[in-house]
């Protein structure tokens, strides 16, 4: 494969790429390139918007580069500063561990395991002595942490900064220096923590490494970023029929951001697909493939196309679904009330958005009446598209 056509497959989705030259040079060496992406356990489960940079890594793979998946079981001890408006509580080594071994057997739902190392970054700042950490401190001046957009913000608005943050764009950095990285993927909001490799490296007389930057994806929303706080995201370890549902949520707009950045698919095929959705191709259709292709990847096909049958069934054909969650209450119980006991909302405030927008309903039509008490009986409600509850009152 020629130079210009690697590029086109590392370039395709990327933030940026920083120096694009120094990669260039570095291609033309014709090695295997070491590229390390790290990641702290700082929950159990991964979700779509975390796979965007390792799909970027098994593209990179596929190319014949060396694949390092940096596990920060140290770093997670720390707690990454970026983007918050306080100080991240750090994580127990216990968790840190837990975490880290459910990412070890999801990351492989994608990368080839046989040419994957893992590494924890533990292995080496754990055994660095407090002179060497001094020492690592001073390659770096607080004038320079407090370029970092949300250390700036923090000071100017009298907001508390403790000094382990400043240590851990430094640890991150040290880690390119231990592990010899010839680039660093990461998302655009990691780019601070990656120049700061690429400077400790050159401190170090190490040829600098490439940083490769991925955009955030956006959550079902559309909006904010992917995020389980949020309640916007696909977890990779969620079952099929709740993939589906959720891919198929999603805007038609926002469809081609999510086969951009997590589908394999070529920019040509995709190029052909809005060609046909221009020319009057149901957008559905192609969210079907997309649905597909994501759960094949973390289940297998069978179970991607049962769940798309499951989908045409129970939405298409505005069909129930044979199992549910089944309550009973005692009558007297308020509309809201029941929705929220019965798990299909939160809360009853949220039960009261939902009947006003229309999104309840009760054996297959709407509820309107927020005051509504239902009467003695078995009936099927259902929030939204995808809740379903069989709730009887006696």
């Amino acid at each position: 494969m020629t130079i210009n056509e690697q590029l086109a497959i590392i370039q395709r989705g990327t933030d940026e790429i920083l120096p694009l030259d120094e990669l260039k040079t570095k291609l033309q060496k014709n090695k295997p390139l070491r590229i390390k992406l790290g990641m702290d356990p700082t929950a159990p489960d991964l979700h779509l918007g975390h796979t965007v940079v390792i799909n970027k890594m098994k593209q990179l793979q596929d190319l014949g580069h060396k694949i390092i998946f940096l596990i920060g079981d140290f770093t997670g001890m720390i707690g990454d500063p970026t983007g918050k408006n306080v100080t991240r509580k750090p994580l127990t080594k216990k968790d840190v561990l837990e975490n880290a071994k459910t990412y070890q057997d999801q990351i492989f739902k994608i990368l080839d395991k046989e040419k994957t190392t893992i590494a924890f970054n533990s292995a080496w700042m754990g055994k660095m002595s407090s002179t060497e950490m001094i020492s690592l401190a001073s390659k770096h001046t607080v004038a320079r942490m407090l370029e970092r957009d949300d250390f700036s913000k923090r000071y100017k608005g009298g907001q508390a900064i403790s000094i382990h943050e400043f240590l851990y764009p430094l640890v991150q950095g040290y880690d390119s220096v231990a592990l010899r990285a010839d680039m660093e993927l990461g998302g655009s909001d990691q780019k601070f923590n990656l120049l700061v490799g690429r400077e400790l490296q050159k401190q170090a007389d190490m040829e600098p490494q490439v940083i490769l930057t991925m955009p955030i994806l956006e959550g079902l929303d559309g909006v904010q970023k992917m995020s389980k706080s949020l309640d916007n995201y696909i977890g990779i370890d969620e079952e099929p029929d709740s993939m589906f549902g959720k891919i198929m949520s999603i805007s038609d707009e926002l469809m081609w951001r999510y086969l951009e950045l997590l589908s394999f698919e070529s920019l040509k095929t995709i190029e052909s697909w809005k060609k046909e959705v221009e020319n009057g191709e149901n957008p559905r259709n192609i969210k079907f493939r997309l649905a597909e292709e994501i759960i094949t990847r973390f289940h297998n096909n069978p179970a991607a196309k049962k769940a798309q049958q499951n989908f045409i069934d129970r939405f298409a054909k505005n069909q129930i679904p044979e199992e549910m969650d089944e309550y009973t209450f005692p009558k007297g119980l308020k509309i809201a009330n029941l929705l929220k006991d019965s798990n299909l909302v939160n809360s009853t405030s949220e039960a009261f958005r939902m009947i006003k927008q229309g999104a309840v309903k009760m054996d297959g039509e709407k509820i309107n009446d927020k005051d509504l008490t239902p009467s003695e009986g078995t009936s099927v409600y259902q929030v939204g598209k995808r809740k379903f509850a069989r709730v009887t009152i006696s």
